[in-house]
C-alpha cells in the first residue's frame, strides 16, 4: 500500500511517502524557498572561468551559480537568439515553431567562444546549492510533465530507456509524432506506457502552455529573474510517481489539500477519490506513526532484526556505512550463510536509507565480509534490484576484496538532516552538571529559607533518585538533620521523571513552590 501524507507546519510542509505504513521517503518543502531544483532563471554571466572552461551566472542567489561548457546543450545558439528577441520585444510573444534554428554549438568547444560577459542567458537549477556551493546550471532547458519531457529548438522523439517492449517504443513514437510542434523535442517518459493519445495531448499541451508562460516573463524582465518556478514539491511528487499509484493521500494543509484536488482532476479525475482532509486532533504525523519513525531512522545507529544494525557517518567528502551483525543468532547456519542474510537485510534497509535521507555523492558501504564469489555476486545483484525504484541516478560498484561496496548517487538537494537526540534536562546539553556537594547546599539554602522566611508548616521534597540516596546518606542524614533544626518533619521523595539537577519544592497546599 503507497500512501502520500503532507503536514504543514510554520517552517513549510513535511511530505513522506510510506510503503506498507513504512516511511521510505521524506521531504521539507520550506514555504519561502527562491531556488529549486526545475527552476528557470533569465540570468547574466557573470564571469568567465576558461580555464575551467565554465562561467558563474547571476541568478539572484547569495552565491553565483555555476555554469558548464558540457551544461550549455547542443541548441544553445537557438535558444540564445529566441530569449534576445524576446527579451527585446515590447509585448509580442514569438512563436518559437516558426523560429528559425540555428547551428549547434561545438561539443568541444570554448565557452569564451560562445558566452561574453554581461550577456543574458536562460538556466535551469540542476543542483541546489549545497554547503558553500552555489546552485549548479544548464542551459537546455526542460520542462517535465507526467508523460512527456518539453525540450525546445531540437525535433526529436525519444523513448525512456527503462520502456523494456520494442512494440510499445514503437507505438508511443508514432503518437507523439503526430502532435509534436515544430522546434521542439520531446522525451516520452516511462510512466506514458500505455497511454493513449488523448492523456498525451493533455499533458503536451500543458507544457507547451508553461513554456508560453515563461516566455510572456521574459518580455521586458529585468534581469536576474525567475520566469518559470518548478511545481511544488507535493505536486512534483505526484507528477513522478501518481502512475507508481497512490492507494490514498492525506494533508492537514486546506490549501494543499485544494491544490492537490485540482492537479488530480486536471490529470487523472478517477483518483479523486483517495484524496483525504486530516482533521483529526492528532497531529498528522503522530496519527500515522511516522514521527516515532523518524526518530527511529534518522540517528547515527539504525537497528535491523535479530541484533543486526547499520552504523551511519558522514564526512564532506562522502559517507560511510557499516553493517554489524551485533547479537544476530546463527540458527544453526553457518558464518558464511549468516553473513549473506545479515547483508541481504542490510542491503534492502540501505536502499531505504539512501532515499530517505536522500544521501548523495560516494557512499561506502562496509558489508561484512563474504568469501564466496557467488553470495558476491547475489548480493551486488539485489542491491540493484532494491534500489530500482529509486529515482536519483545512481550506479553501484561490486563488492571489492575488502567487503566494501561502493555506491555513487546523484545529490541535487541538501541531505535531509533530523535530529533525533533531545538536550539533557539535567546539563541543558552542556555535559556537565552541578556537582553532588554544591546541589545539596543549594537544597539547603532553599529550605532553610521557606521554614524560617516563609513559615511553611508542612514541606515536601522531590528529587532525582540518586539525590535522594546522597540526602538520605548516614544516620545524622539531611532528613534528621533538618528535623532538629526547625523540629518540622520535611519529607524528601524520589522522582524519576527529574533530572539530576531538578528539585521541585511543595507545600502543605501541594503547590509547587518557584525559585
Amino acid at each position: 500500500m503507497n500512501e502520500l501524507v503532507v503536514n504543514a507546519s510554520e517552517e513549510g510542509l513535511r511530505i513522506a511517502i510510506l510503503q506498507d505504513k513504512r516511511v521510505v521517503e521524506l521531504h521539507n518543502e520550506k514555504g519561502n524557498k527562491q531556488f529549486s531544483v526545475g527552476d528557470i532563471f533569465l540570468g547574466r554571466v557573470k564571469k568567465l572561468l576558461p580555464g575551467l572552461n565554465a562561467c558563474f551566472v547571476e541568478i539572484g542567489h547569495p552565491k553565483d551559480a555555476f555554469l558548464h561548457y558540457t551544461d550549455l546543450g547542443p541548441q544553445l545558439r537557438s535558444l540564445q537568439g529566441y530569449v534576445t528577441k524576446v527579451h527585446e520585444s515590447s509585448n509580442a510573444i514569438l512563436d518559437s515553431s516558426h523560429f528559425d534554428v540555428l547551428p549547434e554549438i561545438d561539443k568541444h568547444g570554448k565557452i569564451n567562444q560562445v558566452l561574453k560577459t554581461g550577456s543574458p542567458i536562460l538556466v535551469q537549477i540542476v543542483k541546489e546549492a549545497i554547503s558553500t556551493k552555489g546552485p549548479r546550471l544548464t542551459a537546455e532547458i526542460s520542462l517535465p510533465g507526467q508523460f512527456l519531457i518539453l525540450v525546445p529548438f531540437a525535433n526529436e522523439v525519444s523513448i525512456s530507456r527503462k520502456m523494456v517492449s520494442s512494440e510499445e517504443k514503437k507505438r508511443l513514437r508514432k503518437l507523439v509524432e503526430s502532435i509534436k510542434p515544430q522546434n521542439f523535442s520531446v522525451i516520452v517518459r516511462t510512466a506514458a506506457e500505455g497511454k493513449d493519445l488523448a492523456a498525451l495531448k493533455a499533458d503536451l499541451d500543458d507544457l507547451i502552455s508553461k513554456w508560453k508562460v515563461m516566455s510572456r516573463a521574459i518580455v521586458r524582465a529585468k534581469v536576474p529573474k525567475k520566469v518559470l518556478a518548478e511545481e511544488e514539491r507535493t505536486t512534483s511528487i505526484l507528477r513522478d510517481m501518481l502512475s507508481m499509484g497512490f492507494d490514498q493521500i492525506t494533508t492537514d494543509d486546506q490549501e494543499t489539500f485544494d491544490d492537490i484536488t485540482a492537479y488530480l482532476k486536471r490529470r487523472m479525475p478517477d483518483s479523486q477519490k483517495i484524496l483525504k482532509f486530516h482533521s483529526n486532533k492528532v497531529p498528522l504525523f503522530d496519527y500515522f506513526g511516522i514521527e516515532k519513525q523518524i526518530k527511529a531512522l534518522f540517528g547515527k545507529t539504525v537497528t535491523m532484526g535479530n541484533g543486526a544494525y547499520l552504523v551511519i557517518e558522514h564526512t564532506e567528502a562522502l559517507h560511510v556505512i557499516d553493517v554489524n551483525s551485533g547479537s544476530k543468532n546463527l540458527g544453526g547456519q553457518t558464518l558464511e550463510e549468516t553473513a549473506l542474510k545479515t547483508n541481504m537485510e542490510a542491503a534492502t534497509e540501505i536502499a531505504r536509507q539512501l532515499q530517505l535521507r536522500d544521501m548523495g555523492g560516494i557512499i561506502v558501504v562496509d558489508f561484512i565480509d563474504l568469501k564466496k564469489v557467488e553470495h558476491k555476486k547475489q548480493l551486488h545483484e539485489h542491491i540493484k534490484t532494491v534500489m530500482k525504484n529509486d529515482r536519483a541516478k545512481h550506479s553501484i560498484i561490486p563488492m571489492s576484496k575488502f567487503g566494501l561496496v561502493q555506491i555513487t548517487r546523484q545529490r541535487v538537494r541538501s541531505e535531509m538532516v533530523v535530529t533525533t537526540t533531545e538536550s539533557c534536562p539535567s546539563c541543558a546539553g552542556t555535559g556537565k552538571m552541578l556537582s553532588s556537594i554544591l546541589l545539596s547546599d543549594e537544597i539547603n539554602a532553599n529550605v532553610d529559607f521557606l521554614m524560617r522566611q516563609n513559615k511553611e508548616p508542612k514541606l515536601t521534597l522531590l528529587v532525582n533518585p540518586y539525590v535522594y540516596a546522597h540526602l538520605q546518606l548516614g544516620f545524622m542524614n539531611f532528613p534528621r538533620k533538618w528535623f532538629l533544626k526547625y523540629w518540622k518533619f520535611i519529607t524528601v521523595v524520589p522522582d524519576t521523571s527529574l533530572g539530576f539537577n531538578q528539585v521541585k519544592y511543595i507545600n502543605s497546599k501541594d503547590e509547587e513552590i518557584q525559585f
